[in-house]
């Protein structure tokens, strides 16, 4: 990189800052900030905790874009100081770590613009993530369980918490059904991006000819929503089931009926949980899954409204797959939506989703 490089660099990334700025009013954020630290040092603050944890949750959330922008803003004056004094003294040693430096700060603010976008109303919630194969018994069955490792694997390089809330093992492999709670910040915001239907194409582990075959799973992705969300559930709506719940691999987690099925009868929608082992934890989690599930098909529908007016035509079934993972004659996911392609389909599954997901989240900006 040439030093008249540096110095244009430079210009646009004051330009960037000052649109991050201008973004996020900052100058309101750090008001708000102020209100919630005086309301946190009363000492009735924990009268009613769970008012008190969304206060906590909202004031790390709002310092985490401040501080980040800060931490940016002085980086940016540190290297400026470092270019002057490299235009001055024609130093190597210094033009070296000065584009370090220079490459380590644009990665950050990728990074910090990235989280800019995650400003959608529940963005910022845990996750519901359910998997189902498609048509294809065996074969469509194992495609979905590797996407279950994909997100676990996934989920865990982000150091967020992973909990399996239902799962439903396949006849011979994978699985029939599989929903996973996925706790951490912005954990929706990033996987609501994976919503939809995953194409699979590869030589099959289960032909004995060695034939090349599609598979098809889809991925359902909803924001945990709280008991404060303005959806309305009506208790004779609501026809609850019980079974003896198994876990992954067929293992009996509970040897009584606490498993449950919830099933809302005006939209047919319906909830499994197994995860805890008390029939009535897991219908409190069940009603909070139905509620977030819910709220997602109002969202949706309201989408579809909006795309009418707009005269806009979304084509739903299989044949409108959001990624394609092939395997044979050559390795490659490529993402239909944004036309991403990797070639490292084996990274991909080993949970390296966050090009798709980067490119997926910048698409959506108007």
């Amino acid at each position: 990189m040439e030093l008249v490089e540096i110095g244009h660099e430079l210009e646009q990334m004051n330009k960037r800052m000052t649109e991050f700025r201008g973004s996020l009013d900052f100058d309101v954020k750090r008001e708000r900030i102020k209100e919630l630290e005086l309301e946190m040092s009363d000492p009735a603050f924990w009268d009613d905790q769970e008012n008190a944890q969304k206060l906590i949750d909202e004031n790390n959330s709002l310092k985490r874009y401040v501080e980040g922008f800060e931490s940016l803003e002085e980086k940016l004056e540190s290297i400026e100081v470092s270019y002057e004094l490299v235009k001055e003294e024609n130093d190597q040693e210094l033009f070296a770590d000065l584009e370090s430096d220079i490459t380590a700060l644009r990665k950050e603010m990728n990074d910090f613009e990235l989280q800019m976008l995650l400003s959608e109303p529940y963005d910022q919630n845990n996750a519901i993530l359910e998997l189902h194969p498609g048509a294809g018994g065996t074969e469509s069955q194992d495609w979905a369980s590797i996407l279950l490792r994909m997100y676990q694997r996934w989920a865990d390089k982000k150091d967020f918490t992973i909990e399996m809330l239902d799962y439903l093992p396949g006849d011979e492999a994978g699985v029939k059904s599989v929903t996973l709670w996925i706790k951490g910040h912005n954990a929706y915001g990033n996987l609501k991006a994976e919503k939809g239907v995953h194409r699979l194409v590869r030589i099959s582990p289960f032909d004995s000819s060695g034939r090349r075959h599609t598979s098809f799973a889809s991925c359902e992705v909803m924001p945990e929503m709280d008991d404060n969300v303005d959806i309305e559930i009506k208790n004779e709506d609501i026809k609850v089931d019980t079974y003896r719940a198994s876990g992954a691999g067929g293992q009996h987690v509970n040897t009584t009926d606490s498993a449950v099925r919830m099933t809302h009868l005006p939209t047919n929608t319906i909830v499994t949980c197994q995860s805890e082992r008390s029939q009535i934890q897991n219908r409190e989690r069940a009603m909070k899954m139905l509620r977030s599930k819910l709220y997602q098909q109002e969202l949706e529908r309201q989408q579809q409204e909006i795309d009418k007016m707009r005269g806009e035509q979304r084509e739903i079934g299989w044949g409108s797959q959001i990624r394609s993972y092939v395997f044979h004659p050559y390795t490659m996911v490529k993402d239909h939506r944004t036309n991403v392609e990797v070639g490292n389909a084996q990274g991909v599954v080993d949970g390296n989703l966050d090009p798709f997901i980067d490119a997926y989240l910048r698409s959506r900006i108007d």
